[in-house]
């Protein structure tokens, strides 16, 4: 039968990298549920407002998305711009099916299930892309549309939670290789990472903007 590494839910580390099935810890699974639906609700009220205003460029008539709340925090800019379709159609039709996919692996990680060494390995590489266009997405938001949509915004931090975390678990396991030093102060400090992320993101926007919050 084949030996598959341990779950490691306590924080401790595996001493070697795993050769069969790796399961993921309760705390990690849920990470995944919880980031993956914030992004799938982030994605499916921009999808709709998007219709919507499609519909209503159709019709003639006008429509404001609810999030557009002033000049800067303006949905609609955003959903009007080039960048909102950059592989030919609206960019959260992507995230309606990527979120999912990331839901449906935590709640499957949640009820037992292990995944092979290429399995997690696939995993990183897509919340790495994906973090890699929300970083493009935000640029081009603040420097080029120069608005500010709070869906995406709820994306941005949903994409960067789950990379994060995928990365501690494949560190956590040996899928990843890194020098043990490394590995031991990213597993003891598993929040840092996320949270400098997240809050470099918040300065970029309240310095973007800062004489308008102020005002």
């Amino acid at each position: 039968m084949t030996e598959t590494a341990p779950s490691a839910t306590d924080g401790t580390e595996p001493e070697q990298r795993p050769e069969g099935a790796v399961a993921a810890s309760r705390a990690f699974a849920w990470t995944l549920i919880v980031s993956g639906a914030a992004g799938l609700l982030a994605a499916f009220v921009i999808t709709w407002d998007k219709f919507k205003l499609m519909q209503a460029e159709i019709d003639g008539t006008h429509f404001v998305p609810g999030c557009s709340l002033n000049p800067i925090v303006s949905c609609k800019d955003i959903m009007e711009s080039d960048q909102a379709s950059v592989f030919g159609f609206p960019n959260p039709l992507l995230g309606l099916a990527t979120y999912a996919a990331v839901i449906t692996i935590g709640a499957a990680a949640l009820a037992g299930a292990r995944y092979r060494r290429w399995f997690w390995l696939g995993l990183q590489g897509g919340t790495l892309f994906g973090v890699a266009f929300c970083t493009w997405l935000m640029y081009q938001s603040l420097y080029n549309i120069v608005a500010l949509c709070l869906w995406c915004c709820l994306a941005w931090v949903a994409t960067i939670v789950m990379f994060w975390y995928t990365t501690v678990h494949n560190l956590r396991h040996r899928i990843l290789p890194a020098p043990g030093g490394l590995r031991r102060t990213v597993l003891e400090f598993h929040w840092l990472l996320p949270t400098l992320h997240i809050g470099i993101i918040g300065m970029l926007i309240l310095t973007r903007w800062w004489s308008f919050w102020t005002s």
